[in-house]
């Protein structure tokens, strides 16, 4: 008895493309595979590219349905501060520019999907790497029947020269950087960060190459003179820069300009993979790498320092629920909650000095929530302000335990 045709089910898909030869490639599979109508979504969360032509491409193939989004306010206001609200970190180094973008991008499609009544949605993500579960994660979440094509799980075009073929046999136009070799990195890039793989990166022992960075100057080679910027945070965010009143995307972009021509925020590091391999990738995230340091200098100031230690101690549970795809989960929601109600008294400024690759702190105050006490605080006379012989007793016992245990032992040894 034969089986019933899977795809048959299928009438319209929402293709999360960006114009480039994968996601061609796979509209067209889609159409040849699936029979079925395609509506794109191309979304800009801040790439710096033209994505016009992405819709002209897509009509060209067919599509009538076309969707560019401006996504970019959105997308730092409702994710990257969030985010930043943890001072969040993977493995004690990425600050996870790639893994914070697909929540939104999965958002999206959903959103599209349900305005267009279509059946499925489909993705480029490559069946070896982390963004496939964050896709889907998030798509489950949101939607929990929808039907996700992934072509890379599906179909025999393994490597580029196929895609090429197959692009030529069906006249899907390919521009010309892809015909002579395209990019020698994988490149992913949004307004908190550039990401570099694939190629030489692929050999761990090898330093990056000179001309690979493309957001930053080599530290080396940036400005002799150091520049000061002041950073006014309003319930943990950025709201303006040096006096400027800027919005989320704005204060993203401008603090992205100050520290690329400083030389600063670029990483190179091998990181776990949630699909269990070890991945060496490259990354320059300038603002976000300002944006990071000053938040924890302002926290500094207006935190107590339980939450604040409670904050650090969750913070590596929560940048693994980011980056591993769960930002729709139940936990993930949870604890945001919890960490965005920190950040109600998290208000002043932070002055930083931004040097050949470095940020430095170099002053910050609170008109309103600072815990600082200069008269507790300072080295001379507090006018009795806090008295140092209550130490002594607070020491002693904080001591008890060990004391008691400091005499069984030496009872032991008799």
């Amino acid at each position: 008895m034969s089986q019933p045709n899977q795809t048959s089910s299928i009438k319209k898909v929402v293709l999360a493309y960006s114009g480039g030869l994968d996601t061609s490639v796979i509209l067209k599979w889609l159409q040849d595979t699936y029979a079925c109508e395609i509506v794109t979504f191309t979304a800009d969360i801040g790439q710096g590219e033209e994505l016009e032509p992405a819709r002209e491409k897509a009509r060209k193939l067919g599509v009538n349905e076309i969707f560019i989004d401006d996504l970019r306010e959105e997308f730092v206001r409702d994710f990257v501060f969030p985010m930043f609200h943890a001072n969040t970190v993977y493995e004690g180094e990425y600050l996870l520019g790639t893994s914070i973008a697909r929540p939104l991008i999965a958002k999206r499609l959903i959103e599209i999907a349900n305005a267009t009544q279509a059946d499925a949605i489909s993705h480029g993500a490559t069946g070896k790497g982390n963004d496939q579960v964050r896709f889907e994660l998030g798509a489950y979440a949101l939607k929990p029947d929808i039907k996700i094509i992934a072509p890379w799980r599906e179909w025999t075009l393994t490597s580029r020269e196929k895609l090429l073929a197959y692009a030529e046999k069906h006249g899907i136009p390919v521009e010309m950087k892809h015909k002579n070799g395209g990019s020698p990195y994988s490149m992913d890039a949004n307004l908190l960060h550039i990401s570099y793989e694939g190629r030489a990166l692929e050999n761990p022992a090898i330093e990056p190459e000179a001309d690979m960075w493309r957001w930053t100057v080599a530290p080396e080679a940036a400005p002799d003179s150091a520049e000061y910027i002041e950073l006014r945070f309003e319930q943990g965010d950025v709201v303006a820069i040096n006096g400027n009143t800027l919005s989320p995307a704005s204060v993203l972009s401008e603090l992205n300009r100050l520290g690329g021509h400083h030389g600063i925020g670029r990483q190179d590091l091998v990181e776990n993979r949630y699909v269990g391999m070890k991945s060496r990738g490259c990354y320059e995230t300038p603002g976000g790498t300002i944006l990071l340091k000053a938040h924890r200098a302002i926290e500094s100031i207006t935190l107590d320092r339980e939450v604040a230690h409670l904050k650090d101690e969750l913070m590596p549970r929560y940048a693994s629920l980011i980056y591993n795809g769960y930002w729709w989960s139940p936990e993930r929601r949870l604890l945001q909650t919890m960490i965005d109600a920190s950040q109600a008294t998290v208000n002043g400024w932070v002055r930083l000095k931004l040097y050949k690759g470095s940020v430095m702190v170099v002053g910050r105050d609170s008109d309103t929530d600072s815990l600082f006490d200069p008269t507790i605080a300072t080295f001379e006379d507090d006018a009795g302000a806090y008295q140092q012989a209550d130490a002594g007793g607070f020491i002693k016992l904080n001591a008890l335990r060990m004391r008691i245990a400091s005499r069984l032992a030496a009872k032991r040894k008799i």
